[in-house]
């Protein structure tokens, strides 16, 4: 890859394709690598973001699918973030924003996983000095299979793992047998880890297009990179909570970020907006065209919403 340009926040404003000279600097051609192992990883402080927005100039056969995937984000956030963009044709030549910036969300609980379904996303708080978060893409379940919130624990690791299809499943497909051996044809993956709610796992896939969507029966997806070096972190006993925050506010160097989602039939709202921003005490902070703005838009990265002065 030649060139991978990070955008700072300030650059961005309240919008991300206003960026106008920040995308002329980033337009020598960039051409896609194999898939790396790797997640995001980075130091933390309660009550900021992490990462930073990375713009990335579409090539030749090049779909969202693909990029995503390099990235480590899921389908739908890439989505949201490129309004407008085909996701299986972009056009050559055009600069699409690679939405590698997250508001995580609050936990006070070390070592702990933590999901947010409406961002597609799953947060690894380790018990350790770095004051690291690292974070991974999400398949979660589809329409009227939701994955359930509440909190759990990792009760058990499993390696090569077979999926014992439920009938629930088979009753659609009978051809389908009752016990899928490890191997490319699971849906599990390489690897698992089961939650103390016993039918919903951590799992593998072997359809890592299915990341960042609806696509499971209620489990779990992650990338087949990415659950391995995840597996690898986790313990036995840890704790995992499933949360439904569509909106996230923070706020770093005086300035109030907000991340919005779509989830559901509408998604984050302005009334649920400023119920956050009220419990952070930021409401005087924060410049309320810009906001709504955010809202409408629900473009899933922390985007400045600080009332100038």
């Amino acid at each position: 890859m030649e060139i991978i340009c990070h955008l700072p926040f300030s650059d961005m404003r309240a919008d991300l394709h206003t960026i106008g000279a920040a995308v002329i600097a980033c337009s020598l051609a960039i051409l896609l690598p194999p898939v790396s192992t790797r997640a995001a990883s980075v130091p933390y402080v309660d009550g900021g973001y992490i990462g930073q927005i990375q713009l990335y100039k579409v090539k030749k056969n090049d779909s969202l699918i693909e990029v995503a995937r390099y990235f480590n984000v899921g389908y739908n956030s890439i989505v949201d973030a490129n309004p407008g963009v085909d996701p299986f044709l972009p056009k050559p030549g055009d600069t699409i924003t690679i939405p590698t910036a997250w508001i995580p969300p609050f936990t006070s609980v070390r070592p702990t996983i933590v999901i947010n379904l409406p961002e597609y996303r799953l947060y690894y708080f380790p018990d350790d000095a770095s004051g690291e978060v690292l974070t991974f893409p999400l398949g979660i379940g589809d329409e009227g299979k939701d994955t359930p919130t509440g909190t759990y624990s990792i009760v058990e690791k499993i390696r090569n793992p077979a999926w014992r299809v439920p009938e629930s499943i088979r009753s659609g497909n009978r051809r389908l047998p009752r016990i899928v051996p490890p191997g490319p044809e699971n849906p599990m993956g390489t690897h698992a880890l089961r939650l103390s709610r016993s039918a919903i796992l951590i799992h593998g896939t072997n359809r890592p297009w299915g990341i960042g969507r609806r696509s499971s029966h209620g489990c779990l997806r992650l990338y087949p990179e990415d659950i391995v070096q995840l597996f690898r972190l986790v313990e036995k006993g840890t704790e995992v909570a499933v949360i439904n925050e569509p909106i996230k506010v923070s706020i770093s160097e005086g300035k109030v970020f907000i991340e919005v989602h779509r989830y559901g039939r509408e998604g984050g709202t302005v009334g649920q907006a400023l119920h956050l921003l009220a419990k952070k005490n930021l409401v005087a902070k924060t410049d309320f065209k810009r906001l709504i703005k955010a809202v409408e838009e629900k473009m899933g990265v922390p985007t400045e919403i600080t009332l100038k002065r």
